[in-house]
């Protein structure tokens, strides 16, 4: 492992909160503390059971007081100022944190006997069903700086990143009552980012989420062993857009969105924390290349989502491989792609463009974002 040194430490409320220090890092080993007045929780949010398809929905109004595209100078994600009483007392490389407006929370005195108690439990339809939201939300600042994205972030910095994201993911993943984590990226106002400061999140959530319950069906269904046999009809293909030793990066068969690039590990590994220190070094340098070309394809950035999706915590683990998933629904230089009727209604997708021709674009754009920004 890189020298990047871990220090948890905790907000005046209670939240925990982690600074990943890079390797060679020049920030102190004390950090300040937070003195804002400490303030009690929100009440964790409650899920509602969807008795048409047995989703749960978490009904969290508490969000609704989140920050919405504040200035620089106050910045909650900025380390805190004398005039700014940010998220983070002190300078960071990259720092974790608990959501202060969290979908999912900790299970609180007041609502804790109305907690999941399993997926046996969730699994039952009826009407009127709740359940505490319990799990938890975290947020990840991919750096101090008030502006940029994961694209202006150098190598060492993106490491570091990506051993935040596998560390949470243990931690998360041994939390009582979790069964899934979900670390994810918004970029662009496009795609509904309240904050333009380089971050990302990371949910752990209650239940195993709607897309994976597909994804365990299919390969219950599958004969054979689905990611393998995806990867080695990806990899013969003329839609790869990057394969390095670890990894293979490639815009999928039946791509819904306009830009649409998945990557996923030439092992089988079911999550983050499975990757070793050199997969992890190559994952680095992989990811920012990606972002990067995705982001060259026009002349301003992309909005994206970058999801990685990985298996359930307690199931599959032998059988759902980690990839990472970015997708944009930029159709052109000044179009988007809206969910309407066929998609937002009935999840029955239509695709803009060709996904073979999306490869080629990508591929193009991944040579002049290399050449114009070498690693």
């Amino acid at each position: 492992m890189p020298d990047i040194v871990v220090r948890p430490a905790r907000l005046a409320d209670g939240r925990e909160l982690i600074y990943f220090d890079d390797e060679g890092s020049t920030l102190p080993a004390e950090r300040a503390e937070d003195r804002r007045p400490g303030e009690q929780r929100p009440p964790t949010a409650t899920m509602r059971q969807d008795l048409l398809t047995g989703d749960w929905v978490s009904i969290a109004s508490a969000r609704q007081n989140r920050a919405f595209l504040p200035p620089a100078e106050a910045d909650p994600l900025a380390p805190q100022t004398a005039s700014n009483p940010s998220e983070v007392p002190s300078e960071y490389d990259v720092v974790v944190f608990e959501n202060r407006s969290p979908s999912f929370g900790p299970a609180l005195a007041d609502h804790a006997d109305a907690a999941p108690e399993g997926l046996a439990d969730l699994a039952l339809p009826g009407v009127g069903r709740t359940r505490t939201s319990v799990g938890r939300c975290e947020v990840v600042c991919f750096d101090p700086r008030t502006e940029g994205s994961f694209a202006d972030l150098w190598p060492n910095r993106v490491r570091t990143v990506v051993e935040a994201w596998a560390q949470r993911t243990a931690a998360l993943s041994a939390l009582p009552g979790v069964q899934q984590v979900f670390p994810f990226e918004n970029r662009g106002e496009a795609i509904g980012v309240t904050l333009h400061h380089p971050h990302g999140q990371i949910y752990a959530y209650p239940y195993v989420t709607p897309r994976t319950s597909r994804l365990l069906e299919q390969i219950d269904r599958y004969d054979g062993d689905l990611f393998a046999d995806l990867l080695a009809f990806e990899q013969a293909g003329e839609r790869v857009v990057l394969a390095t030793r670890h990894f293979t990066a490639f815009v999928p068969f039946a791509a819904r969105w306009p830009v649409e690039l998945h990557l996923l590990p030439n092992r089988h590994v079911p999550d983050l924390a499975a990757l070793t220190d050199e997969e992890r070094d190559e994952l680095a340098e992989v990811a920012l290349r990606l972002v990067r070309a995705v982001d060259a394809l026009y002349d301003d950035p992309t909005p994206y989502i970058a999801a990685w999706h990985q298996a359930p915590v307690h199931s599959h683990r032998d059988s759902v491989r980690l990839n990472w998933q970015i997708t944009s629904p930029r159709r052109g230089p000044d179009r988007l792609k809206y969910l309407a009727g066929s998609e937002a209604a009935m999840g029955a997708w239509i695709g803009d463009l060709v996904p073979e021709q999306t490869a080629e674009r990508l591929r193009t754009a991944l040579a002049k974002a290399d050449a114009e920004r070498p690693l």
